[in-house]
């Protein structure tokens, strides 16, 4: 297919707008991290990138690698607004635009061409209305498709434009190693390594039939991928598929074993999901409880399928309660997250017997209460210590301006 695709890829996201916000931050080494004390680099500035501080660090290790970082308090709320204030830029030029993260996005351009111009005119345009209006930068890429577009946005950073000729896909793949590719991850990578594949190039003229022995229906696409091939398309706004599951998970301040705490816990997470799948008038059949131990690098997860579906948030805690009375807790809990899947998306019908009516109008109406004023206006008693802590802590990838995955943010 001839198509021009860009991807849009925003330099250090929360840590530029956050020196945007405060302009003492500029030019000095910061790094944004969540509220809780246990928490880890969510992002770091260029200038601390230049010490070693990455993704993921400990505060404690990124202090070590440098001195003078300044580490500030996400605010998701500006992250998202910002988010949809460049995306919203980005359908002036087409309509084509799939978000691939709160900070990335595609755009096919290839129908706008004749009112922009050249790809390279719509990028330059984009990254300074971008700079203009928000002071922060971005690197795109430009390439035939969605795989080359995301390779070439990372190869000049920040503030770069790479694009990817056809005549150049194959000088580019040649000697490039197969762990830069989006989708490959370090299992796959080591897998192929094993099988004396490290490049692109040599992904791409590796038999199919020997991939498909090794990783199955997955084979065929690898080796598309090696020889820069990719038919997926760009994914407009409310066109994505359906989503498979509504699911919430947080990191505790502390590790606990009271039961009380974990059922607290558990029954908050069961509202978050339950909300979110009420409000898109989704429900699920099988609930799934995922926990992780203090000693962090133990954890287990199960999941239990009920005859019929649901979407109350008690409904979701008692299906989740189960799973966790069928088990053994061997250690203090660190993390514990619940998802809701095996989703019906058809509209919510009214139960037949007045109890359970009663119940669907009391939640319906907390919901509306909650919506207008606040996530934990009416809550469950059992909440009410913990009230100022609801709500979302982290912006998961799949996070999108709207729809199911638009979760609430603090």
């Amino acid at each position: 297919m001839n198509r021009t695709i860009l991807h849009i890829d925003m330099n250090a996201f929360f840590a530029s707008v956050e020196q945007q916000a405060n302009p003492e931050l500029r030019g000095r080494p910061i790094a944004v991290t969540g509220s809780g004390h246990r928490t880890v680099i969510t992002t770091s500035s260029y200038e601390a990138r230049a010490f070693g501080v990455k993704t993921g660090m400990a505060v404690w290790e990124a202090r070590r690698c440098c001195p003078e970082l300044i580490i500030v308090i996400g605010d998701n709320r500006k992250y998202t607004h910002t988010s949809r204030e460049i995306m919203a830029m980005m359908l002036d030029y087409t309509p084509e635009v799939e978000v691939f993260s709160i900070d990335e996005a595609f755009m096919d351009v290839t129908h706008s061409l004749s009112i922009f111009g050249t790809p390279e005119n719509i990028a330059f345009e984009l990254k300074a209305r971008i700079r203009n209006r928000f002071g922060i930068t971005c690197s795109i890429g430009i390439a035939p498709n969605k795989l080359l577009a995301k390779l070439a946005s990372d190869m000049q950073k920040p503030d770069g434009l790479t694009t990817i000729p056809p005549e150049g896909i194959a000088g580019v793949m040649e000697r490039l190693p197969v762990k830069d590719l989006c989708g490959i991850g370090r299992n796959t990578e080591r897998q192929l390594a094993l099988m004396g594949i490290r490049t692109c190039g040599e992904l791409g003229r590796c038999a199919e039939e020997r991939l498909t022995r090794k990783f199955g229906i997955l084979g065929p696409r690898l080796r598309r991928m090696g020889q820069g091939r990719d038919d997926s398309p760009v994914v407009p706004f409310g066109e994505e598929a359906e989503v498979k599951s509504v699911g919430h998970s947080m990191t505790l301040e502390r590790d606990i074993e009271a039961r009380e705490d974990i059922l607290r816990v558990l029954l908050r997470l069961s509202e978050m999901v339950g909300r979110r799948a009420r409000r898109y008038n989704v429900s699920g059949r099988t609930v799934s409880l995922y926990i992780r131990y203090a000693d962090f690098f133990s954890s287990f997860g199960r999941q239990t399928t009920l005859k019929n579906y649901i979407n109350l948030s008690d409904e979701i805690y008692r299906a989740a309660l189960g799973i966790l009375d069928s088990v053994t807790l061997e250690q203090p809990v660190r993390l514990m997250g619940v998802t809701l899947s095996n989703l019906n998306h058809q509209a919510e019908q009214l139960p037949l017997f007045e109890e359970e009516r009663k119940r669907l109008f009391a939640t319906r109406a907390m919901d509306e209460v909650n919506s207008r004023f606040g996530d934990t206006a009416v809550t469950f008693g059992t909440l009410l210590p913990e009230r100022e802590q609801s709500g979302s802590f982290v912006i998961a990838p799949a996070w999108r301006p709207s729809g199911i995955r638009n979760v609430d943010v603090k």
